[in-house]
């Protein structure tokens, strides 16, 4: 019996080992962890320094193509180092490796953005450079470039200097911002698979965004990731015809099972049409999205913004959510499919979609979760819609309030033309406030999910797990106030027994009140030995990504001061709200063709007066911060002193509940006694 057992294990194993494109219900919601030029919110460092309140919330996170483009910064799309050089925009390869460890000892699986469509040259049309990578050099060539590439002009190019193309033409459409890579030669494919491996294997990446998937056939992605075998794996199949997305899902099949999802495009622009026009009856896509189709939803990764259709600026409008933005994330938060959060819509609408996501949860709603429409009604302007989960169901009634939610369900969240409610077969606490910061002492009112219309709450506020006979016990609809930081624990507690217990932890923050303050930032002169540029230019801009002294290279700085004997070019900048900072990039002018060799690497999330120095050049200038050489975090009140003057400039903040970062003494993100105990500590010295 045992070696029949074990013959058919064996027998098994190839398929137990095939791909299988994405988990059948799986339950993670995915943040794309970037936006258009995110440079600064989206540096390595900057991401894994919010592991532990990302992995509430988020089991994936899609990360920017993360090798070195060749100069310049670079949201990755013109990739032209696959094996060698993980110096990017975003932060360096140490910092990345750190940052997907971290991520994965919270539960977060990290997605590499796999540009494999087109590659970007060295010094001409056809060349790429030669990557050493565990002992074997891989180099494309100029025959791995498709020979239609360009419209034709690669070829030409070609034949003019004496290089030859692939005699195959693109599999997929063609686009001239680099060249097309052919993936039917043996080459591509043998670099490709060696990219891929590594991409799991050393970086630790858990899988794949394809890009531009629309540029070659849909049956390369099938083999690459047959031989890579990613856990996750979605593409870029930008098309809103759902049979068009089914196509491309069902062109990746190898030996009958799909290797990878696809992005719902189609379910984005019906949300799209819905929230910017205001009719919500347009949510009823009749079967025209793949998370609606039972034989697809398990590969439907939706969507309602990213970094191709969102707002960038007046001369690139793109195609965005205009409005209704939290009820756009609502919706696509009931639905079935994998929901992708956008960063941007992440940042500013944190609170709210945090309980998206625990309503999710709380619900038990998956990627092959059922769905149907409950109501849809042209006349009162309002669409209902209802998903199942494994622990109860979830329910999203769209516009109009007119519509009334059944006795049978607890409506938990609303906001501007969305309510979410929980059947009440879910069995489980509510609160009313995510876990994070609080500012001030605020009221989190708890309620019960329960069939039993008397079923009361207990709570702990110590993290202790509540029982009949361990916390308070409260009715559904009670609000709670906390004055310190602590971790909520609430359940339902019926007949003696408690069940559904929910854990918030709760950070008290001071009080929302904030005054905007100046801070100025020093560069060492660059244009003394050794570094001898010939002008000073400041790009900036801070945490809306608005631009203070124009496009690039910046404005040219003239004003210079003497600290302590050192020259230094400088310019003040206002700090306008507790989350905005400034951005920098220190450059000689010039244009963005050249920018890359004339430039210093980004200074992000400066919030305080700041010194920096241009050091040595790779491919952009280092830099370093040299603020603690020349000015003392004491000096509260500016004067170059440590006095009496400073304590007076503390008390006044905190008794005006007003936060100053460059007041923030001892860095705890608050102002308080400790800050005045070490300016006082630093007098008596």
């Amino acid at each position: 019996m045992k070696k029949i057992f074990t013959t058919a294990l064996v027998a098994m194993l190839p398929l137990l080992m095939l791909a299988q494109g994405w988990p059948a219900n799986y339950s993670g919601v995915m943040l794309q962890g970037f936006y258009w030029d995110s440079y600064s919110d989206t540096r390595w460092t900057n991401l894994e320094a919010q592991a532990d309140e990302l992995s509430e919330f988020f089991q994936l996170v899609w990360i920017p193509q993360s090798g070195n483009c060749g100069g310049g910064t670079s949201m990755g799309y013109d990739d032209k180092y696959w094996f060698t050089n993980y110096n990017s925009s975003f932060g360096n390869k140490t910092q990345l490796i750190s940052m997907i460890k971290t991520f994965k000892s919270k539960g977060i699986g990290t997605i590499a953005d796999v540009v494999i469509n087109h590659r970007k040259n060295q010094s001409n049309w056809v060349d790429f450079p030669a990557e050493t990578y565990n002992g074997v050099t891989y180099q494309l060539k100029s025959t791995d470039i498709c020979r239609n590439d360009d419209g034709g002009a690669a070829l030409a190019w070609a034949n003019a200097n004496g290089y030859q193309l692939s005699s195959n033409y693109d599999t997929g459409e063609d686009w001239s911002g680099m060249r097309d890579l052919d993936h039917k030669s043996e080459n591509v494919q043998t670099n490709v698979k060696a990219y891929l491996k590594m991409l799991l294997d050393d970086l630790g990446y858990a899988g794949f965004r394809y890009d531009m998937t629309k540029g070659y056939a849909a049956s390369f992605t099938g083999l690459y990731n047959a031989y890579a075998q990613p856990t996750y794996s979605v593409g870029e199949y930008w098309d809103g015809n759902v049979s068009a997305l089914k196509n491309w899902i069902d062109g990746t099949k190898v030996d009958g099972e799909p290797q990878s999802a696809a992005f719902d495009f189609a379910f984005r622009y019906v949300v799209r049409d819905a929230v910017n026009n205001n009719k919500w009856t347009s949510l009823s896509s009749n079967g025209k999205t793949l998370n609606q189709d039972a034989n697809y939803r398990r590969f439907s990764v939706t969507f309602i913004e990213n970094h191709d259709t969102q707002y960038r600026d007046a001369n690139n409008q793109n195609d965005p959510i205009r409005k209704n933005i939290e009820a756009g994330n609502a919706f696509m938060m009931i639905m079935p499919g994998t929901p992708c959060v956008f960063l941007k819509h992440w940042m500013d609408y944190k609170e709210a979609i945090k309980q998206m996501i625990y309503l999710r949860q709380l619900a038990g709603i998956h990627n092959m979760s059922t769905t149907q429409v409950l109501a849809n009604s042209s006349v009162n302007n309002y669409y209902v819609q209802r998903t199942l989960g494994t622990n109860g169901a979830a329910l999203a009634a769209m516009g109009s309030t007119s519509y009334n939610i059944p006795n049978s369900y607890v409506e938990v969240l609303s906001g501007t033309n969305y309510r979410l409610a929980l059947s009440k077969t879910t069995e489980t606490a509510w609160a009313s406030k995510p876990s994070g910061q609080l500012a001030g002492n605020q009221a989190v009112t708890l309620t019960a999910v329960s069939q039993d219309d008397d079923a009361k709450i207990v709570y702990t506020l110590d993290g202790s797990e509540p029982t009949a006979t361990n916390g308070t016990v409260v009715a559904s609809g009670t609000a709670v106030t906390f004055a310190q930081d602590c971790t909520l624990k609430a359940g339902l507690l019926k007949n003696g027994s408690v069940s559904g217990v929910i854990t918030r932890n709760y950070v008290i923050g001071p009080a929302d009140d904030f005054e905007p303050y100046e801070i100025t930032v020093y560069l060492k002169d660059p244009t003394a030995a050794p570094n001898n540029w010939p002008r000073v230019n400041f790009y900036s801009w801070d945490a809306s990504n608005d631009q203070f002294n124009g496009d690039w290279p910046g404005q040219t700085i003239s004003q210079t001061k003497m600290i302590k004997g050192v020259k230094f070019y400088y310019q003040t900048y206002t700090i306008k709200s507790k989350n905005d900072y400034m951005n920098f990039v220190f450059n000689q002018g010039g244009s963005a063709s050249d920018a890359g060799s004339h430039q210093t690497e980004d200074v992000a999330n400066v919030t305080q007066t700041s010194f920096y120095e241009v050091t040595t050049q790779t491919n952009k200038y280092e830099v370093n911060d040299i603020t603690s050489s020349f000015i003392n975090p004491c000096d509260v009140n500016g004067d170059g002193e440590v006095n009496i003057g400073d304590i007076s400039e503390l008390i006044d903040l905190i008794l005006s509940n007003t936060f100053n970062a460059n007041a923030d003494v001892n860095g705890d993100g608050e102002l308080n006694i400790g800050d005045i105990n070490l300016v006082i500590n630093r007098i008596l010295q």
